[in-house]
């Protein structure tokens, strides 16, 4: 059976940052404000879709190591027309990540969390993945707020492709099962209606 997150997004790739051009802008901003970011730094973006944060990465730290993952070919291909060339771009799932333990300096997932249906697989694979003193920010809707509570219990019943948001206690709870400890998460709103969480953790190094 066809993975429905691929089937979605293969047509709306070509077409994605312009319909959701505030929300790219918003969830990317956010999230490299949080982002602890050296010139040199080897990045992973997991669910990376068009590339926007990982352009955003390329044009303020030309030096740094850039990668990223996506399960859609298609919209990999928009994100290889931003970058430089240089970026380690791969076709693959969250929770079996192609690379080696300690590659990465900060693993970075911004806006996906709600597809992937094993969390905690994804969390210990983005763990593995980091090297001692790395540090993981994932940015997602919260559920804390009524707004992305309704939306996640109507895309629950009618969109395949959907899996669940959290609020941000039990963000925490998945972080500390996968093996995290000094899980902080922040929560904030990017519009009078709608929010968001990131949680920054460091690995012990």
């Amino acid at each position: 059976m066809a993975d429905p997150v691929v089937a979605e997004y293969a047509k709306a790739a070509q077409r994605y940052d312009e319909k959701w051009a505030f929300y790219v802008e918003a969830t990317t901003r956010e999230t490299l404000r949080r982002l602890p970011m050296t010139p040199t730094a080897r990045v992973l973006d997991v669910g990376c879709g068009t590339g926007e944060l990982l352009r955003r990465l390329r044009a303020k730290y030309p030096d740094a190591a850039l990668a990223g993952l996506d399960p859609v070919a298609e919209m990999l291909a928009v994100a290889a027309n931003k970058l430089s060339g240089n970026e380690d771009l791969r076709v693959g799932y969250a929770d079996s990540l192609p690379w080696r333990a300690g590659t990465f300096d900060v693993v970075v997932s911004c806006n996906m969390f709600h597809y992937i249906t094993h969390p905690v697989d994804a969390l210990r694979e983005m763990a593995r993945v980091l090297r001692p003193g790395g540090s993981l920010v994932l940015t997602d809707w919260c559920d804390d707020y009524l707004a992305c509570r309704i939306c996640n219990l109507y895309l629950r019943l009618t969109n395949r492709a959907f899996y669940r948001t959290y609020r941000l206690a039990e963000c925490q709870a998945l972080l500390r099962e996968a093996g995290f400890a000094d899980v902080r998460v922040e929560r904030y709103k990017i519009s009078w209606l709608w929010g968001l969480m990131t949680a920054v953790v460091t690995i012990p190094g």
